[in-house]
């Protein structure tokens, strides 16, 4: 049953194998493996993709939204405003450049980054708000940057989640001054292997990201910018990236239609399926609510249908964290780590096996 995984890597190469491998051939022929060619036609092509004028491609998603904060020239006593429910990634970048991460919270329907909650969170030591795009929605962009611009902070999006999203005719990443793109092999446009981006219209910011991501060489071997490292995207993820690039709206819609099959054929009073109509959503992750959610969790389990918890701690719940943030509380974020269950959606999922897997959420005890 396709219900028993929650994505299938697998099903989703295997009609690409041809192009794929032709990528590769190419790739190895040219006898150019970093920054070349195949990178800086990514680079291009995505860039244009997202409406954007600029992109960089890095090692990771993580580095991407690294690099971005340290070209944002963010370090120690500098504060991140950010959402405490979107898996540790943005405070991972947030505390590797020695900022401080500072939780707000999430709107009750999407559990994506508030501006409500936001603003009385902004402090003198306020520098950038960080809005997650979460299991593929849109955080309210056009909310979020009328109060950047009122506080004169920076605007970055962790785009992990949300490649080919639209708001308001917008794409996900042209909203800030910045935004990070993960390309993790899940992801709605995924590599086969670890890969990232930034993405910006900012051509100086663009420039000191591309410093950074090699050691922060000016030119070669000639170092100008402190905070360089190693995260360079490589030639053979590029090539098949550039290749999947040409299929993601199609798996998009894929995914939205899965979506909607759930949210129209779920009818359980004791599971809450999200929202799904809209651009700014494409289906990452199909994430119900269910003040039941362990004992559905485990019927499910019990039916052969797979799933997981995105994500089981709020951030500042995390051991890490707990005993700083320990005064920390935000309702709505601290009720939905508790109900949030995600279920099987990937493009190839049959809508027949999303109707079964209803009829079988819809008897489990009431």
């Amino acid at each position: 049953m396709q219900l028993d995984k929650i994505n299938d890597l697998r099903a989703h190469t295997a009609p690409l194998a041809e192009a794929l491998m032709a990528a590769v051939e190419r790739v190895v022929s040219s006898g150019w493996f970093v920054l070349g060619p195949e990178v800086h036609a990514f680079e291009e092509e995505f860039a244009a993709y997202c409406g954007a004028r600029h992109c960089v491609g890095v090692a990771s998603g993580t580095d991407a939204l690294e690099l971005l904060l340290r070209a944002l020239e963010v370090g120690p006593g500098d504060e991140v405003v950010t959402a405490p429910n979107a898996g540790m990634y943005s405070t991972t970048g947030i505390l590797a450049v020695g900022a401080t991460p500072v939780y707000a919270d999430v709107d009750p329907v999407t559990l994506t980054l508030s501006p409500q909650s936001v603003e009385p969170r902004i402090t003198p030591r306020a520098k950038v708000v960080m809005a997650t795009h979460l299991f593929g929605r849109m955080a309210d962009m056009a909310g979020l940057r009328a109060l950047t611009e009122q506080h004169g902070l920076a605007l970055v999006e962790d785009c992990a989640q949300s490649h080919g999203a639209s708001l308001n005719g917008r794409r996900a990443g042209s909203w800030g001054e910045g935004a990070g793109f993960s390309f993790y092999p899940t992801k709605n446009l995924g590599a086969l292997g670890d890969a990232g981006a930034v993405v910006t219209s900012d051509a100086a910011l663009a420039r000191r990201v591309k410093h950074l991501r090699q050691y922060g060489w000016h030119d070669k071997y000639i170092v100008s910018d402190r905070g360089g490292g190693n995260s360079r995207l490589d030639e053979l993820q590029a090539a098949l990236l550039r290749v999947k690039l040409g299929f993601l709206d199609r798996w998009n819609a894929q995914r939205k239609a899965i979506a909607k099959c759930y949210s129209a054929t779920l009818e359980h009073p004791n599971i809450v399926t999200p929202p799904v109509d809209g651009d700014d959503y494409v289906a990452h992750l199909y994430v119900v609510r269910s003040r039941r959610r362990d004992a559905l969790r485990d019927y499910l389990k019990q039916q052969g249908i797979s799933t997981d918890v995105h994500y089981p701690l709020l951030d500042y719940q995390q051991p890490l964290l707990k005993q700083e943030y320990r005064h920390v509380h935000l309702p709505i974020s601290e009720q939905a780590v508790g109900e949030v269950l995600t279920l099987p959606c990937y493009p190839e999922l049959g809508l027949d096996h999303v109707r079964r897997g209803c009829d079988i959420m819809n008897r489990w005890e009431r």
